[in-house]
């Protein structure tokens, strides 16, 4: 299986988090493949920022690979996709990594319950 996570689930896979459970991470260590968005980092950046992330953001990108993970562009086409999601949710980065998912395809691993209603390759666990 092909997972994306969302911005939370890699910032709780680092730190070792309770909030990660151990069904997600079951589903993280069997993934033949794990993504990590340049959107998630992008947003990570931005929250750093605003003092709402207190992280290392070079960090954050070395983790990708010292993880085993890979790095997901956004490309041209995720950002069309964008358009075509319905209105169920607000923030931009979120619909990007819908959006993602789609297009690839990738299963998204996210602990918010409203991505679900994108598509059924929302797995929502914590």
């Amino acid at each position: 299986m092909r997972i994306l996570l969302d911005t939370h689930m890699y910032l709780w896979w680092l730190q070792d988090h309770p909030k990660l459970s151990q069904a997600a991470r079951a589903m993280i260590v069997a993934a033949t493949d794990v993504y990590i968005s340049s959107a998630s980092i992008w947003e990570a950046s931005i929250k750093i920022g605003i003092g709402k992330l207190d992280a290392d953001i070079e960090q954050l990108v070395a983790e990708i690979d010292n993880s085993g993970f890979k790095e997901l562009p956004v490309a041209a086409r995720h950002a069309a996709m964008v358009t075509r999601l319905p209105d169920l949710h607000r923030d931009p980065f979120d619909r990007i990594l819908v959006a993602q998912a789609l297009c690839e395809p990738l299963r998204l691993l996210t602990a918010d319950a409203i991505l679900r209603g994108y598509s059924e390759l929302v797995e929502v666990l914590a």
